[in-house]
């Protein structure tokens, strides 16, 4: 996902005198009220940059819902702004896969936004622990702000950068699943006046109903995708698996191009289950499949359970050399995740795992291993076997290594 950065940290401070902010400020006012007719433009990423963010790791089930909201997210916004007319606004989401691997350095993303810094804020970030939106986020609880200048939370690295001056400022959180996962953040009233409690309980209504609908997209998501999905880890199940190979060769013998198929195994994985017993292993595996949907991310690709501790993907336009960056990264991945950390509810206290888990990765690359001849389901079936049978080099050569078909 191509998402610029701002610097951490607080820069130097910029000369910014109250006269010159309250200055623009009123100039700012005075040019939205003219337009006070129109609704203001609202800029929302695109689907295939926000649909990452908006995926969801759901700690019950395993499943991994991604939806394409970029539409709903954009009428959050504009209706947000209906409640509380304001010279700007902005929706920040965390990014799921980088919360679950290092909560202390996430950030905040613009997803949705409107006023004069729209278009250069759209798909920005700022640290979670930084200002008021991310004392939102992190306390869960709605701010107000009342003036900037004299707010201790306040962050003013934007305006100072952008020549923008925020007087008063109202955010809120938003959850999926009583976690928060964003901040819905309002600033300067168009009437010029400080925001109220009264707006505030009219955002965080609002703000419970974009949870609550949110959910609702991400439920419609899962409905759908369970008929092709593995019910343990919300990967591909082998049924999805097979049909999707076979659509790519076929792509590939259109184009000419190359198919790439990885067959994992976890080595040792029976240990798991007899040392911790079973809902412990079927526990790594929800997190082996949330860590490949972590680490995977390539146009096209399909990731899905075989069966058991195995596991299959598919990578379409991927030659032999890059398959195996791909292996190798997967392998080294999965040797260094911490599983089963924290409390579970099928266990009265934390489970004891001395890892590392660790993992064989077969590699099979059509046409350069499977020839471009017979049937379909007989090139799906060698390509297979093939990548099958590297799997099997890799165990009997030491396990926790991959291995390129011959």
């Amino acid at each position: 996902m191509n998402i610029a950065r701002p610097i951490s940290g607080k820069p130097a401070a910029l000369p910014q005198p109250r006269e010159q902010c309250a200055h623009l400020h009123k100039g700012a006012i005075a040019s939205t009220l003219l337009g006070m007719s129109a609704s203001p433009e609202i800029m929302v990423l695109p689907p295939a940059e926000l649909e990452p963010i908006l995926e969801r790791y759901r700690h019950d089930t395993g499943l991994l819902e991604p939806i394409d909201a970029a539409s709903f997210i954009g009428e959050v916004l504009q209706r947000a702004n209906a409640f509380v007319p304001s010279e700007a606004g902005s929706v920040f989401f965390d990014n799921p896969f980088e919360r679950e691997r290092d909560p202390e350095r996430a950030e905040l993303y613009f997803v949705a936004t409107f006023g004069p810094l729209a278009r250069v804020l759209l798909g920005k970030s700022i640290p979670a622990s930084t200002g008021v939106v991310g004392h939102v986020y992190r306390s869960g609880k709605s701010y107000l702000v009342s003036d900037s200048a004299n707010d201790p939370f306040f962050y003013s690295h934007f305006d100072q950068r952008h020549t923008f001056c925020t007087r008063t400022l109202l955010a809120v959180p938003i959850r999926i699943e009583n976690r928060v996962c964003g901040v819905l953040e309002m600033v300067n009233r168009l009437d010029g006046r400080p925001y109220d409690e009264r707006d505030r309980g009219l955002l965080e209504i609002f703000a419970a109903y974009t949870s609550a609908s949110i959910q609702n997209l991400l439920d419609a998501k899962r409905a759908e995708e369970a008929a092709r999905s593995d019910d343990l880890t919300s990967l591909a199940n082998d049924r999805f698996f097979h049909r999707r190979l076979a659509q790519d060769l076929d792509k590939a013998d259109e184009s000419g191009g190359r198919v790439a198929l990885l067959f994992m195994d976890l080595d040792n994985f029976k240990h798991v289950n007899d040392t911790h017993g079973h809902l412990a292993g079927s526990q790594v595996l929800k997190e082996v499949g949330y860590l490949l949907r972590r680490v995977v991310r390539s146009p096209g690709v399909t990731l899905a359970r075989y069966g058991g501790d195995e596991f299959v993907i598919i990578l379409p336009g991927v030659d032999e050399g890059t398959a195996r960056v791909w292996a190798e990264g997967i392998r080294m991945a999965i040797r260094s995740q911490q599983f089963l950390k924290g409390q579970f509810s099928w266990s009265d206290r934390p489970v004891d795992f001395r890892g590392p888990l660790t993992c064989s990765v077969g590699v099979a690359v059509y046409p350069d291993h499977v020839p471009r001849q017979g049937s379909s389901d007989h090139r799906r079936n060698q390509l297979l076997r093939a990548a099958d049978q590297a799997m099997y080099a890799a165990k009997t050569a030491g396990k926790d290594r991959v291995v390129v078909a011959s």
